[in-house]
């Protein structure tokens, strides 16, 4: 969309907002809009809608879904329909929303009740990339830095006459609509992808490529039935190591240091047949000295402890983890590595599942050992890797580029939004 600059500009000397429409004011926010600092106890006679950080989308504005009739413990600050709310914690600052009903939220939430300004062009304002990165300046506190009234009071914002905000807020709410509703459309279709992939995955790895061929019950829930000359045998009769990783003693530091072996975390586990990233690279001496175990190319490793339990890759060159993760080295005489990676990440959401429920679930080599799989011919075991290495890279290969598609809509959005209200753009014939 191009859209017209306006006939003339003043600088407004503000650094993040340049130079604005002549006839536009520029003024601090204290004076347009007043902080209401309204604060009480919840009664839980009386539950009434709560707004809390995690209920405020960053940058776009949107209320997730909330509870309407939640009651929120202790003091909570008390805003009215059309207030602004802004969120002042260092992580939240681009969290800014105008609610249409009145109740509660956080007192980590400022509450604005815009005077001079139409209370959508006020919450678009203080969405601004260059807004927020000055209150992010002068955020204070170690472990959860916040801005305070004082500073975020002060600032300056892009003042233009009543009617031309609600022009401006008005073009913004329809543009941002439609963008949100693309957005929208590719995730769903992200969704699909990551649902056609994780289908695929889970019937080759138990029916194989031939559509035709007879079937058989494995006995195994999680299996179901496969082919009729397939196998069926748990992990530790095809393994010929289940270990778990360690960590090398930080006090030594040589062991950190010059590192070429990597050595891989729970962090290190994503939605990829592939280990991603490693945490760190040690120094040889660490596996010479005891300190660290080297596993080979090829072996399968499972998250057994932590928010990424389950987690199943594989890999690609030797290298080492730590405690949190337990590996798995087949007999490559028996078994293709790879497959045998796709069966156990077909399983992910069982793994999980089967870790005893407690405050720390963990799933130790027992269970992991334990695990049945299905095996075909070793020739077949290696069509099937090599059909699903293509398949899923393929699928991955749409997944990121309509990822990038959103992204960039995303960036559109928000580049859109600063250069309505900051006057880089006149809207006002295109309302019209």
């Amino acid at each position: 969309m191009k859209l017209p600059a306006y006939p003339k500009y003043k600088t407004s000397g503000v650094e993040w907002l340049g130079d604005v429409p002549e006839k536009w004011e520029v003024k601090r926010l204290k004076y347009v809009a007043g902080l209401s600092d309204v604060k009480i106890e919840a009664d839980p006679e009386m539950p009434v809608p709560y707004i809390g950080l995690e209920h405020v989308e960053s940058w776009t504005g949107k209320l997730l879904p909330l509870d309407l009739e939640l009651v929120p413990s202790g003091i909570a600050n008390q805003f009215k329909k059309g207030s602004v709310l802004f969120g002042k914690l260092r992580p939240y600052l681009a969290k800014a929303c105008t609610p249409d009903f009145t109740g509660l939220c956080s007192t980590e939430l400022l509450v604005l009740e815009a005077a001079k300004q139409d209370n959508r062009f006020l919450r678009y304002s203080l969405l601004t990339p260059g807004f927020i990165s000055l209150v992010d300046s002068a955020s204070y506190g170690v472990k959860m830095p916040r801005a305070s009234w004082d500073f975020v009071g002060v600032c300056n914002l892009p003042l233009p006459p009543l009617p031309e905000q609600q022009i401006i807020a008005d073009f913004l709410d329809k543009e941002t609509a439609r963008l949100d509703a693309l957005v929208a459309k590719n995730a769903k279709l992200i969704e699909r992808l990551k649902e056609k992939r994780t289908a695929l995955l889970s019937h080759t790895v138990t029916r194989g490529l031939n559509s035709k061929a007879k079937l058989k019950s494995s006995g195994n829930d999680w299996l179901g039935d496969i082919p009729a000359h397939w196998e069926v045998l748990t992990v530790r009769h095809r393994a010929k190591l289940i270990k778990t990783g360690g960590t090398p003693p930080t006090a030594e530091e040589r062991y950190y240091e010059d590192g070429t072996v990597p050595w891989f975390g729970p962090g290190s586990f994503d939605d990829q047949i592939v280990v991603s990233q490693p945490v760190k690279l040690l120094n040889s001496s660490a596996v010479k000295e005891g300190a660290a175990r080297m596993f080979a190319a090829g072996a399968t490793m499972v998250v057994a402890i932590g928010a990424t339990l389950g987690k199943v890759s594989s890999l690609t060159e030797p290298g080492s983890c730590n405690q949190q993760i337990t590996v798995i080295e087949f007999d490559e005489r028996r078994v293709h590595p790879r497959f045998a990676t796709y069966q156990l990440k077909r399983l992910e959401p069982a793994l999980r599942a089967i870790a005893p429920s407690a405050t720390l679930p963990i799933l130790d080599q027992g269970e992991i050992a334990d695990i049945a799989i299905g095996l075909p011919p070793i020739p077949e075991q290696t069509a099937i890797a090599e059909f699903l290495d293509a398949e899923t890279a393929r699928i991955d290969d749409l997944v990121a580029k309509v990822e990038t598609a959103v992204e960039r809509l995303q960036e559109y959005r928000t580049a859109l939004i600063t250069s309505a209200v900051t006057g880089k753009i006149d809207v006002r014939k295109e309302v019209a």
